[in-house]
């Protein structure tokens, strides 16, 4: 697909890997397990569309070791395919035990990539053609190109890396007082760490595996000469590995001679008769971990030997092998085995908040998962051990405490088990087991349930901290798209609509935005957005029936069950009305009005839009009937309602702006002009800059005494409201002047005057100024002062072209100046046109309109009205260059009409 390259043979494949395709070189890790394929369409923002696609496919395999180099890989040969050779890209994820295929194919066979073994040379790093396979030559673990009659597939593999050994088996840290007794001297142990971590004790069998005598290590902490290996998905280190209740797993202890000697250890956590807590640990050669491999559970069916004799981990035993690779799926796999286990009606999953005051409802069988899923319960409902998720509970019967576990409410569960899942001592979620009869469960069901929940707590927490993660990187990413966004608009409409835009589908189902114009004003529903646009009509019908959600300052999402209570009430109603329907018309209406019901009947949260110490409005959240939010969700929609609303109140501020600052311009424009008896006036003024419409160049046109009309065309320097400041002092002092009875030059001396009046405000000013008197015989007489201003330009009947006046000096520069005015005759059939400087230094890199330009322009006119020849000349002058103009424009046209023949 990169243009300039030679095509290398059908299915050429990079000389340094072997393909996957070939089933017979496939290893039984590389049989496919997974599949996952879309096709981007040849626009720019399929190449983002498509790196977001490999990293939500990646990650959900659990494959987060390989995301990176799979996303860098994928841009770049997505780029190549949708950029620059213009065809849609088909993405192929290939999921195997061992790694990741991933192909891209696109339509347009003619445009190769090169083999780097042929005799073109990669391009360079710097450039965009090539640069994906000098990529896929550095990062995959195996490329290559294939070709078909229509098609072509670039692909790499890359394999997952090798994880070291680490933790096998933990138990989580406990109490004191919950510690099981020993003799003052372990007499099996081979270390004793007491509660500080210094070795207590060291019998002959380390002093002989590690060569220090006792003497020499007793009271020295024992992280001095551990070697603790770094385990990925983990942070237990071998002071945390101490405090735990129980724990397995390999490290190395530097022995006496300097070397690391490899051990496999058992700790076990204790209190002597005076309470004080100290850690047995036993330790043996790592190749010899046998002699201390946690012995199966006999009263846990699931912990058995396999038929060859071996042990099985308890883990791989109740989880199966292999266990999920994602978070969702190790949760569900637990609640089902939980549920099997303990021969229940259902079972449930749930992980605590960060702060541990609420628990999230991840997995559930047996019970309604859409009406649960997310759903969120305090971890502590009363006072005792019943009322907590901290510790086990036994419930027999449901129905002589209702409420006590709230998640069964209205299941028609009667007896359950709940256990706490701990890591290191901190609660980390709770997994239930219920049934329909009463007493099925007691503490023997209950020690099971806890022996699995202890070794599923790491797993789970290893899988939950690494889902946190993902969802972290997401919305850093997610929250820098949407303030590049928020960023790029000041206007109100287009802010509202991308923060609409924005969180639905990503945060919620649907989204309304209500905005408050000041204290005193009610919220007014601004915009509604659901992710079926069909629905937007009955949402919208649904909130306009309801009283907006109070605006509350409080940082933080707040319920709002308004529209759930709204929308089963009209549910409700329309389902009573259809009663007295005819058969026939029961479709449309009552079908609307539930589809609305069901598209708000979930859970609806309201954050506040607060700009400025203000809140200016609130962003409302939903999703469908039955459904709930992710804590995760609620608080990226807390970050993002805070750009928003910096956006939106930013965009308010810039309306108001704008609203004042084109009100005072348009005060600075002249009224209607009159209609001057025999001669056509024509006048078009464009002002640069966005936003203005009056800037430092003006005209008027007035009646002055003695049937007379004033006209003048003017630019003051600069532009902008500064520029347009001294233009309605320049324009009004002419009207009051003149109409005073003063000439030309009288009128021009005064005003000059008046402009050094003002000071470090005044700016210098070009001014054509003239009286236009129309005389019996059908010409007109014009007495003109051109104070250092564009000359006037007069097109006579012949198409010649003259200059109508002669330069003088501009205005607010000198004290005295001396000024006259001229006398020009149009005939019938004459044309006066007067430009600003705008005009004339009209520019395209280094040519300029001019002078002469123009009066090129200006000949080619004859015969046109007043009208045509202004519209001529500004169309010219937009011609002449591409760029837009950077100074105000006017052009003011004067033409006396030939006169009519019979």
């Amino acid at each position: 697909m990169l243009p300039g390259e030679q095509p290398p043979a059908s299915g050429a494949e990079h000389p340094d890997h072997g393909s996957l395709d070939p089933a017979d070189n496939r290893t039984r890790s590389s049989v496919i397990t997974a599949r996952a394929a879309h096709t981007f369409e040849p626009v720019g923002r399929s190449v983002a569309a498509a790196r977001a696609f490999v990293r939500d496919t990646l990650q959900g395999w659990g494959f987060g070791d390989v995301v990176d180099d799979a996303v860098v890989l994928t841009s770049e040969l997505v780029t190549n395919a949708v950029v620059h050779a213009g065809t849609a890209a088909e993405v192929v994820c290939l999921r195997s035990g061992d790694g990741v295929r991933i192909e891209v194919s696109d339509r347009y066979p003619e445009r190769e990539i090169p083999l780097q073994s042929s005799g073109v040379a990669m391009s360079s790093p710097d450039r965009e053609g090539g640069r994906g396979l000098q990529l896929c030559a550095a990062l995959a673990t195996r490329w290559g190109v294939e070709y078909s009659p229509a098609h072509k597939h670039v692909w790499f593999r890359l394999d997952l890396p090798e994880r070291q050994v680490g933790t096998r088996t933990a138990g989580p840290s406990v109490s004191t007082e919950l510690l099981p007794l020993a003799d003052e001297r372990v007499r099996v142990a081979v270390i004793q760490i007491d509660s500080e971590g210094a070795v207590s004790a060291w019998n002959d069998d380390a002093q002989e595996l590690f060569g220090y005598p006792a003497k020499q290590i007793i009271g020295k902490p024992l992280t001095d000469y551990a070697a603790w290996p770094h385990t990925p998905g983990t942070s237990t280190g071998i002071a945390e590995a101490l405090r735990l209740s129980r724990w397995e797993g390999s490290y190395g202890i530097r022995a006496a001679d300097g070397r690391v000697v490899p051990v496999y250890a058992s700790h076990l956590r204790v209190r002597d008769p005076q309470g004080e807590p100290s850690t047995v640990c036993l330790l043996v050669r790592d190749d010899e971990r046998a002699v201390l491999a946690t012995p199966q559970r006999g009263a846990t069916p699931e912990s058995a030997h396999r038929a060859d004799g071996q042990s099985t981990d308890p883990f791989e035993t109740f989880i199966g092998s292999p266990a999920p690779d994602d978070l969702d799926g190790l949760l569900q796999r637990t609640v089902e085995r939980s549920r099997d286990m303990l021969d229940g009606d259902a079972a449930f999953l749930l992980l605590a908040t960060d702060d541990e005051t609420e628990l999230e409802v991840r997995a559930t069988t047996g019970l309604p998962s859409a009406r649960q899923r997310f759903a969120r319960v305090p971890v502590d409902t009363g006072s005792g051990r019943y009322g907590t998720a901290r510790m086990p509970a036994v419930h027999e019967d449901l129905s002589a405490v209702p409420g006590a576990v709230p998640l069964l409410n209205g299941t028609g569960m009667r007896s359950v088990v709940t256990v706490p899942l701990k890591v290191e001592g901190r609660l980390t979620g709770s997994l239930g087991v219920a049934a329909e009869g009463a007493g099925r469960y007691s503490n023997e069901e209950a020690l099971r349930l806890q022996f699995a929940a202890d070794r599923i707590a790491l797993a789970v927490e290893s899988a939950r901290l690494g889902e946190l993660e993902r969802l972290r990187r997401g919305s850093l990413s997610f929250l820098v798209e949407a303030s590049d966004l928020l960023a790029g608009t000041l206007d109100r409409d287009q802010t509202l609509a991308l923060m609409a835009q924005m969180t639905v589908p990503t945060l919620a189902t649907w989204c309304a935005v209500y905005t408050i114009a000041d204290t005193a004003s009610e919220p007014y529903l601004s915009y509604v957005l659901h992710e079926d646009e069909e629905r937007i009509d009955g949402l919208k019908a649904l909130l306009g029936r309801i009283d907006p959600p109070e605006p509350v300052p409080t940082p933080g999402a707040r319920i709002w069950p308004a529209p759930a209570r709204a929308a089963h009430e009209a549910a409700l109603e329309a389902s009573v009305r259809s009663l007295d329907d005819e058969p026939h018309h029961l479709g449309s209406g009552i079908g609307s009005t539930l589809t609305t019901a069901a598209s708000v009947g979930g859970e609806t949260v309201v954050l506040p839009l607060v700009a400025r110490n203000r809140v200016i409005g609130m962003l409302v959240l939903g999703k469908p009937s039955e459904d709930h939010f992710r804590q995760e969700n609620l608080e990226l929609a807390e970050d993002l309602s805070r750009r928003a609303a910096l956006a939106l109140d930013n965009s308010r501020l810039y309306s108001e702006r704008m609203a004042i600052s084109q009100s005072l311009q348009r005060s600075l424009l002249p009224p209607d002009m009159p209609e001057v008896p025999g001669v056509e006036v024509e006048v078009i003024y464009r002002a640069a800059g966005e936003g203005n419409e009056v800037g430092g160049d003006f005209y008027d046109l007035f009646t002055i005494p003695d049937g007379a009309y004033g006209f003048a065309i003017g630019d003051v320097c600069g532009t902008g409201p500064e520029a347009a400041a001294v233009t309605g002092l320049a324009r009004h002092a002419l009207r009051l002047l003149a109409r005073e009875g003063y000439s030309g030059p009288a009128v021009l001396e005064r005003l000059n005057n008046a402009i050094l009046d003002e000071g470090e405000r005044s700016r210098f000013l070009t001014l054509l100024y003239g009286e236009l008197r129309p005389q019996e015989d059908g010409s007109a007489l014009l007495k003109v002062v051109c104070a250092g201003h564009p000359l006037p330009l007069r097109l006579r009947q012949d198409g010649s072209v003259e200059a109508a006046a002669e330069p003088q000096p501009l205005l607010g520069v000198m004290d005295d100046l001396e000024l006259y005015e001229q006398t020009v005759r149009l005939e019938p059939g004459d044309v006066l046109l007067c430009v600003t400087d705008g005009i004339t230094e009209r520019r395209e890199g280094s040519r300029m309109l001019g002078d002469d330009g123009l009066a090129e322009v200006l000949k080619g006119c004859t015969g046109l009205t007043a009208g045509a020849v202004a519209a001529r000349v500004m169309r010219a002058v937009e011609r002449f260059a591409a760029d837009s103009p950077s100074d105000d424009m006017a052009i003011l046209t004067m033409r006396v009409p030939e006169p009519q023949r019979n």
